[in-house]
């Protein structure tokens, strides 16, 4: 995983500090599942909507991901809104996670957010495009 960029270190540091813990758990799980998912290549972390955004430039397998504050004691993770990455994730999970529409889904702070659901949203995300090829 490479280093921040200024830009997004800055978006981090402005979270609160049980934000700004969760977001990087979640930061850090997002590149190990891009690490192990075939085809996904090199991530570009940035910004966009001034939120941590991380995308796949080199192989446009994916679509965005944000990462982002929700209510008290939530964090949340965004996905493009006309992708079916949240509304796949919400018929499947059964896991009770809070759901935004079809750009996110709201995590509690305290939660382990390394388990298995959370890491398929991630890898579905990061290959969407791949997915919708194939169809």
């Amino acid at each position: 995983m490479s280093a921040q960029p200024a830009d997004v270190a800055a978006a981090f540091a402005a979270f609160a500090a049980p934000e700004r813990d969760a977001l990087l758990r979640l930061r850090d799980l997002i590149f190990e599942v891009a690490a192990q998912t075939e085809g996904v290549g090199p991530l570009e972390e940035t910004l966009k909507w001034g939120q941590p955004a991380y995308l796949t430039p080199t192989t446009k397998s994916g679509t965005t991901i944000r990462l982002g504050s929700a209510n008290l004691g939530e964090v949340a993770l965004y996905t493009h809104c006309q992708s079916s990455v949240i509304s796949d994730f919400a018929a499947h999970s059964g896991d009770g996670h809070r759901i935004e529409g079809n750009r996110g889904v709201h995590l509690a702070m305290d939660s382990d957010l390394d388990h298995p659901a959370l890491r398929q949203l991630i890898r579905s995300a990061l290959t969407y495009h791949q997915r919708s090829k194939a169809h």
